[in-house]
């Protein structure tokens, strides 16, 4: 199948994470992707994952030491570069409640740098991932994200003549990805925990695959036109059922909310309701330059209700222990 990539040059930011890595590995395997540069500032992960890709990599894969706080390092980076997927980010909630110009300096300045040298370099379409968090922040990890996303969505009104476009795509938890609950709870399992903490039973979540995630962002590459926020149509499950899937014989215990935690999560909120389409399989936030041409990007395209907000404990796609 073709695809947007072919033939093209492509970096991703923070791609030894677990989103790059298997981003990495489908475009080496499913694409014909001609040049793939992984940028990232931890030498070692990058090192194991260049002997992990070894025999699929063809002379493609290029790895460049960097951090996106660095705008000169960027900027040499993205020389001849088409595409950007800006994966990137300080992502521990915890850690950026305690370390909050840390996660500014990444997650907004970091996004800044991006969208300057990519302007720069001619880059023709940038796609940066987002998060549920971003809507409605109650941390600041959150508000960074919400900022980055404004950055990225603002960047359009600084092209001017150049072709570089911008967009945005926000999902929910991934599964199985580092740092997330799923290799927590196995982790609890193997250290022989005789309970697994939930910080509260009524807690629901939107989930993804990550193979799910890599598969939206590269089609949502593909059909941005400049400005979006594209977001999957995904189910929701309670924290507490999750926890039972992988945990059966093992008693829950509920141990209160953390700081800058919420109890659900929204992916998009009723204040983006006037600007929202859906698609087949996924809702767009559409920026107020494409309003008036809707149809004619998207002639499947219908409008949300005015009171619309997607939020994992209304959604009305569920899974439960039978089908997780």
């Amino acid at each position: 199948m073709n695809t947007i990539v072919d033939g093209s040059s492509l970096l991703i930011t923070g791609g030894t994470g677990s989103f790059g890595r298997a981003f990495v590995k489908h475009l080496l395997t499913q694409t014909r992707v001609r040049r793939l540069v992984v940028f990232s500032r931890d030498e070692l992960k990058q090192s194991e994952m260049a002997q992990e890709l070894a025999a699929l990599d063809g002379g493609r894969l290029r790895f460049f030491l960097g951090d996106v706080r660095d705008h000169d390092r960027l900027e040499m980076a993205l020389s001849g570069v088409d595409f950007v997927v800006h994966a990137a980010a300080l992502k521990q909630v915890p850690a950026a409640e305690y370390n909050p110009m840390e996660c500014i300096r990444t997650n907004v300045i970091g996004a800044e740098n991006v969208t300057r040298a990519s302007i720069r370099c001619g880059v023709k379409r940038v796609v940066a991932l987002s998060t549920d968090k971003a809507v409605n922040p109650a941390n600041l990890y959150g508000a960074s994200k919400l900022a980055a996303d404004k950055v990225f969505i603002a960047a359009h009104h600084l092209v001017g003549a150049r072709d570089t476009r911008f967009a945005v795509v926000r999902y929910g938890n991934v599964i199985g990805s580092r740092g997330s609950l799923v290799p927590l709870v196995q982790k609890l399992l193997r250290d022989n925990a005789e309970s697994i903490p939930i910080t509260d039973f009524r807690m629901t979540r939107f989930w993804i695959t990550l193979s799910e995630g890599v598969g939206f962002t590269l089609s949502s590459l593909e059909m941005m036109c400049g400005g979006e926020i594209f977001t999957p149509i995904i189910p929701s499950m309670k924290v507490t059922d999750v926890v039972s899937c992988l945990a059966p014989s093992i008693p829950q215990r509920e141990i209160g909310i953390r700081p800058g935690e919420k109890l659900h999560e929204t992916l998009i909120s009723s204040d983006d309701a006037r600007c929202c389409i859906r698609l087949k399989d996924r809702f767009v936030v559409v920026p107020p330059w494409h309003l008036d041409r809707v149809q004619q990007l998207w002639p499947e395209a219908s409008p949300v209700p005015a009171d619309f907000a997607y939020t994992s404990d209304s959604n009305d796609w569920w899974l439960s222990p039978a089908n997780f």
